[in-house]
């Protein structure tokens, strides 16, 4: 009898889940809320629900009889993901674990509890007044500058750094976090100040709980719009050995900690003074930005076939991969300014670089200016024949690679 597994999301970069599932001879059911998601067209059953809905997602998983459930790249599902499995004895990790790292406020919390590095920081309502936070902050003896964020978005929405105690700046950072905001708690922590120029993020894999694929890569950011949005990553990730023999040993205590046992999982961290490990986020679901396809193309493990797969109780598959240099990079093409997208300028210095190319709008369509990964307009790969070329070229890519809006 043909196995199913329960999708929880049909967006542009989580259809290569379910077009994998297909090919593994999966019966694909699909949940989204949004009427017009792409994923609706590819799955076998589609249910136009709410992803963060547990009990009826519970229902559904039950009348479909599904062996596994996904949040393929998604943080709101992932909890969803791991509740309906449980419920049902399928293939999961801890939902209270998963629960943690969904939830930028507990993950804090654990980490202290862990003894793991933790930036000085704050939970807030929706509500606090920017007095209230202001006194919060120095109660902690907080250094500035800090930064306020939502605790349940990912993507880098809702974030603003404040660089001094200033209570007009303070209550525009609360009301703008407050908008992205899904369960009302905000996130008040001290900046962490690198010693390493990037972050490094990526995706890791978790077979039996340890960690058996190190994709440590480096965020690119746009210094021109704030340089908090990720504009995409970089292989390799430049950190020293020693340096990357922290990082991997922080993120394995905290695999460990959370009796994490399988699955891919995505993670951002700052290397603070003194080469101290902070972990940002240890995301309970594979990267955005289609990292999983960018970390496939460089270690040759195709990471989306290992989530179908592990999602489903069949863990037999090998994912073995502690890093490489090949040079690959991925950019987000994004707009500075909203409008009418018209195309795209390739300079022809890029042009033999570009292997493959993701676009999430056409000729036509109206764009906002990009203050999140929601916002983003596309994804180019790009394979360099060496780091210094990578290194070169990733300098002055917004010039290289570059949206025509009018």
């Amino acid at each position: 009898m043909q196995k199913s597994i329960l999708m929880l999301g049909g967006s542009r970069q989580q259809v290569v889940a379910i077009e994998c599932a297909k090919r593994l001879g999966l019966r694909t059911v699909l949940c989204d809320y949004l009427p017009d998601n792409p994923g609706q067209y590819v799955a076998d059953v589609f249910y136009q629900e709410s992803t963060t809905d547990r009990e009826r997602m519970l229902e559904i998983a039950k009348a479909e009889g599904v062996s596994g459930v996904l949040a393929y790249s998604s943080d709101p599902a992932a909890p969803t993901a791991a509740y309906v499995a449980e419920q049902l004895g399928l293939p999961t990790n801890p939902l209270s674990a998963v629960e943690t790292l969904s939830e930028k406020h507990l993950f804090r919390a654990h980490l202290q509890q862990v003894g793991l590095p933790c930036p000085k920081a704050q939970p807030l309502v929706v509500g606090t007044t920017p007095q209230d936070a202001l006194r919060a902050a120095e109660e902690l003896r907080m250094r500035y500058p800090v930064v306020i964020k939502p605790t349940d978005s990912s993507g880098s929405k809702g974030v603003t750094v404040i660089e001094s105690p200033n209570v007009e700046a303070i209550g525009a950072a609360l009301a703008h976090a407050a908008e992205f905001s899904r369960n009302k708690t905000l996130l008040m922590e001290e900046y962490i100040r690198a010693a390493f120029p990037r972050v490094i993020g990526g995706d890791v894999f978790v077979v039996d709980g340890e960690v058996r694929f190190w994709g440590l890569m480096s965020c690119l950011r746009d210094e021109g719009l704030g340089g908090l949005v990720p504009i995409g990553e970089r292989n390799p990730s430049g950190l020293s050995s020693g340096q990357e023999r922290e990082v991997k040993r922080v993120v394995q205590k905290l695999v460990s900690s959370l009796d994490l046992r399988f699955g891919e999982l995505n993670v951002e961290v700052i290397v603070g003074e003194g080469d101290v490990p902070y972990m940002l986020e240890l995301g309970a679901r594979a990267g955005g930005n289609m990292i999983p396809v960018q970390l496939t193309d460089i270690s040759g493990i195709d990471l989306v076939e290992a989530n179908v797969r592990n999602a489903v109780g069949d863990a037999s598959m090998p994912v073995d991969f502690d890093g490489n240099d090949a040079a690959y990079a991925t950019y987000v093409l994004h707009a500075d300014r909203s409008g009418i997208f018209e195309g795209v300028n390739v300079s022809p210095q890029i042009e033999g670089c570009l292997y493959r190319k993701v676009m999430y709008v056409e000729p036509g369509d109206q764009v906002e200016s990009f203050d999140g990964a929601n916002k983003a307009l596309g994804i180019f790969f790009l394979r360099f024949d060496s780091v210094a070329r990578l290194e070169e070229a990733m300098s002055s890519i917004s010039g290289l690679i570059s949206p025509i809006v009018r």
